[in-house]
């Protein structure tokens, strides 16, 4: 897939909404910190190397019942998109 058409399947979509997808396994954290459609476009290309990467920085990872639990208790809601068979997540940053 390329940059734009990941860019429009992007959204704005509450927590609740997505919980079904953590609970079988699919939801991928990703860091405010790094661009969304950076790493789905790193998915899509099978970047295995540069995944690893963030990984290890606690950049991407599968959502946890931590973050889980915080984001049902505050009704957040997420920047999402889905790279089958993910549904990437991403905290909106806080405005300023």
């Amino acid at each position: 897939m390329q940059r734009e058409e990941l860019n429009a399947e992007t959204a704005k979509i509450p927590w609740k909404e997505l919980e079904r997808f953590f609970a079988n396994g699919t939801t991928i954290y990703v860091s405010p910190d790094i661009d969304l459609i950076d790493v789905a476009v790193e998915i899509c290309h099978d970047n295995k190397i540069q995944m690893e990467l963030w990984m290890a920085e606690d950049k991407v990872g599968h959502v946890s019942d931590d973050q889980a639990i915080e984001w049902l208790e505050t009704d957040a809601i997420l920047w999402s998109l889905v790279v089958k068979p993910w549904v990437l997540v991403q905290p909106l940053k806080a405005q300023s």
